[in-house]
């Protein structure tokens, strides 16, 4: 079995780096093209970056900025937002784009990423699930930055992305983004009962320990964190951070 990956998220806005809380109040962090450098030398396992304008504004893929990144980039490199058919998916991967990411798409038009994964093959697509957490501790599945509630049971809609062929799932908290205060593991818990392919999982990760925990806990193929790579500190000063090789191991218990 391949060792668990630690990947840093991405979220593009205007142009810039950013970074949400709870999908809201998006702060400037940076550069996006300096970003990936830095991760670049820092050797990072996997690179997601999520244009959160694209989707919402209704508009098509920055091929441009994807390009730009794809060009850059040292490492597998997954994209998404904007996409809504298997040409734009296809266009995005000859950039060089290793993976595509839908949201919105995936939960609105199921059939597409069939659609992709047989024109681009089954690992490179991938399906994101945002999700909140109710006063009742079930789970109910928003997109388009957590604007639009879908009525969509969550275990309904992952057994359906299952079965369609998606090569990849990332759940997404959408109560933990930019908290920093941990995963939430219930969540993870369903998720991992009620599918087979692999998981990626993203939305508060605070310390390397969290990162440690989910893999060891959950056998998820990649623990993804947005904040915890970007900012440093109790004030949270704007750093781009990764692990250490020995720190990888450490978390992954690879050898």
């Amino acid at each position: 079995m391949l060792r668990s990956r630690i990947i840093p998220c991405l979220l593009v806005h205007d142009g810039g780096l950013v970074k949400t809380t709870k999908f809201k109040d998006p702060k400037y962090v940076g550069d996006p093209i300096n970003a990936v450098k830095i991760f670049n030398e820092k050797e990072a396992d996997e690179l997601i970056v999520l244009d959160i304008d694209a989707s919402a504004q209704n508009r098509e893929p920055d091929y441009a900025m994807i390009e730009h990144l794809a060009y850059e980039c040292r490492m597998p490199f997954c994209y998404g937002g904007g996409i809504k058919t298997a040409q734009q998916a296809l266009k995005i991967i000859k950039l060089g784009v290793e993976k595509v990411a839908l949201s919105s798409a995936a939960v609105e038009n199921p059939a597409l990423l069939q659609e992709i994964a047989q024109s681009a093959g089954q690992q490179s697509v991938v399906a994101v699930v945002d999700v909140k957490r109710t006063l009742l501790g079930s789970y109910e599945i928003y997109t388009h930055n957590a604007k639009r509630k879908v009525k969509a049971d969550l275990l309904e809609l992952l057994g359906k992305l299952q079965q369609l062929g998606v090569g990849e799932i990332v759940i997404n908290s959408i109560d933990r983004d930019g908290t920093m205060k941990g995963y939430d593991e219930a969540l993870v818990q369903k998720v991992r009962n009620a599918v087979d392919v692999p998981i990626t999982v993203l939305g508060g990760a605070g310390s390397l320990d969290d990162l440690k925990n989910l893999v060891a806990t959950y056998k998820v193929i990649g623990a993804s964190a947005g904040s915890l790579f970007v900012f440093k500190g109790p004030y949270r000063a704007v750093l781009i951070n990764y692990p250490r090789p020995e720190e990888i191991q450490e978390i992954t218990g690879a050898q």
